[in-house]
């Protein structure tokens, strides 16, 4: 069974690679491109998967969507999940923002939000209690507990409670060069019609990256984790389900973009020196009995519902819009 080494970080790190060829893409960023810079010694790198993003593709390693609902492994922990006209509409492990999604904390039905309000009500006046807020989140939003929340309402202790992300991770290259490419989109009726409106033909041109190596990082903060004092076996069940994360997302999840499909090739624990990372299998099939033990601390049921309701307004809105596109 797991257990938590007595460090303050948990380090690791994964070479990957292109599952075909050796072109990638990497992320981009609006006026900016690709993000890539050099390192003292004139060593060209790339970034070539942010934080930000590493941080959403964790998240969604929990959720099934086929089956709507969490993936079997980590079925049991909290979350809130929307409903609209008995209809799943999102849910917190979808929302950028967690817990702070309007669609949980400014809809119509106030059920939650009260019992939010109430339950963390003792911060109002008082420097926020962290062991109480982790109590709270654990017990309605565990996945916020790894992946940090700002609950920026003024209500909720003067905006004023906040997490950090527990568990962190980007990717970068070393030693990359760009790799100039391009292409058309033909238009086989009319090539020389009018391209602002949609014709002709179009050439274009897009930056792709070759690499010496690809490495992926991350790091579980395990002093962040004790400081909640949730427990042992609240402890051992977020480490656990921080490193399932990671693996399932080396397994699964690197498909980034369409021109950047990479996979694992050596997947290992920087720190402490001689960690030992368990295998995806080992995390799934112990993860169900660590839930398990955890669950007096989540609601009951450990999914909390909340209903959307939309606004006589939205719905006028939406008919009028309708009308015209039907004009």
């Amino acid at each position: 069974m797991i257990s938590m080494p007595n460090v303050p970080r948990f380090l690791i790190e994964a070479d990957l690679q292109p599952v075909q060829g050796t072109r990638f893409q990497p992320t981009g960023f609006p006026d900016l491109g690709a993000a890539t810079y050099r390192l003292h010694d004139r060593t060209e790198m790339l970034l070539v998967e942010s934080a930000q993003s590493v941080a959403n593709r964790l998240e969604l390693t929990a959720w099934d969507d086929a089956a709507q609902d969490l993936n079997t492994p980590v079925r049991g922990l909290s979350y809130i999940r929307v409903e609209e006209n008995g209809s799943s509409l999102t849910n917190s492990l979808l929302e950028a923002h967690r817990l702070n999604s309007p669609y949980i904390l400014e809809g119509e039905d106030r059920a939650f939000f009260e019992t939010l309000k109430q339950e963390l009500s003792a911060m109002a006046d008082r420097p926020v209690d962290l062991h109480q807020l982790a109590r709270t989140l654990f017990r309605y939003d565990v996945n916020s507990l790894l992946h940090g929340v700002f609950l920026a309402k003024s209500e909720l202790a003067g905006g004023r409670l906040r997490l950090p992300r527990a568990v962190s991770g980007f990717i970068e290259a070393r030693n990359a060069t760009i790799v100039a490419t391009g292409g058309v989109k033909n238009d086989r009726v009319n090539p020389g019609g009018e391209t602002n409106r949609g014709f002709g033909n179009v050439p274009f041109h897009r930056d792709e990256f070759a690499a010496g190596t690809i490495t992926a990082y991350f790091s579980v903060d395990l002093a962040q984790l004790r400081s909640y004092r949730l427990g042992e076996a609240a402890e051992r069940m977020l480490f656990a389900l921080a490193l399932w994360k990671i693996q399932k997302f080396l397994r699964d999840g690197l498909r980034l973009r369409t021109a950047c499909d990479l996979e694992a090739v050596d997947i290992r624990v920087t720190r402490p020196a001689g960690g030992e990372l368990p295998s995806l299998e080992s995390l799934e099939a112990d993860l169900p009995g660590l839930i398990e033990s955890s669950s007096g601390l989540f609601a009951q049921p450990p999914v909390t519902v909340v209903n959307h309701v939309r606004s006589t307004a939205a719905k006028g809105r939406g008919k009028n819009k309708r009308a015209e596109d039907e004009g």
